[in-house]
């Protein structure tokens, strides 16, 4: 485990397990690294070298207060690929984290990278305009932004217990150690 500081002096927390191809892991909203544990482990039995990084504004990384936008997590995602001189590693990313590999290969292109896997990726604009009809309406934002005002800890809380892991359908049997798990990553950033 260690820290990078960005051009901007962000500081950004990662794990680093291992040897072999490297697969680096990017998470969701608002989670942290610690989100990939069960895969991280999984690979690292498997021979290869994993990493996985706390976003900036989650987690261990600096709470900033700017700077949460996909070109600064790109950008951040390169700094962490150049500090560790990583080449022909395999990006996952789940979520925000799927549009963080997706910018940072746009961005800063594919030399270092054998692969990329993207998990429910969000995509490139997610607020419904004219030129994006099918986006979700700028109210669905401002709800949650208001439910987070109004009680950080019950949001993440909530959000866990239904609909982000499906434990509001019918037969489905929720598990409060993922729930807690959430919580908890929500609780220590979650920008």
């Amino acid at each position: 485990m260690g820290t990078i500081t960005t051009q901007d002096g962000t500081e950004i927390f990662f794990k680093d397990w291992g040897s072999g191809q490297p697969i680096v892991f990017s998470h969701g909203w608002p989670l942290s690294a610690d989100d990939w544990d069960a895969q991280m482990l999984f690979f690292l039995s498997k021979g290869y070298r994993v990493i996985a990084h706390d976003r900036r504004g989650h987690g261990r990384s600096s709470q900033t207060s700017d700077g949460h936008d996909m070109d600064h997590y790109a950008a951040d995602l390169a700094a962490l690929t150049e500090h560790l001189d990583l080449h022909d590693a395999i990006h996952v990313g789940h979520s925000t984290g799927g549009g963080e590999v997706v910018h940072y290969l746009a961005q800063h292109g594919e030399e270092r990278v054998a692969r990329a896997v993207l998990i429910s990726a969000v995509p490139p604009i997610m607020v419904q305009t004219e030129s994006n009809p099918g986006g979700l309406p700028k109210s669905v934002f401002d709800d949650i932004q208001a439910q987070l005002a109004a009680n950080r800890s019950e949001f993440y809380r909530a959000l866990p217990s239904g609909p982000f892991y499906g434990f509001n359908r019918p037969g489905v049997e929720s598990s409060e150690a993922i729930i807690e798990n959430w919580w908890r990553q929500g609780m220590m950033g979650g920008a």
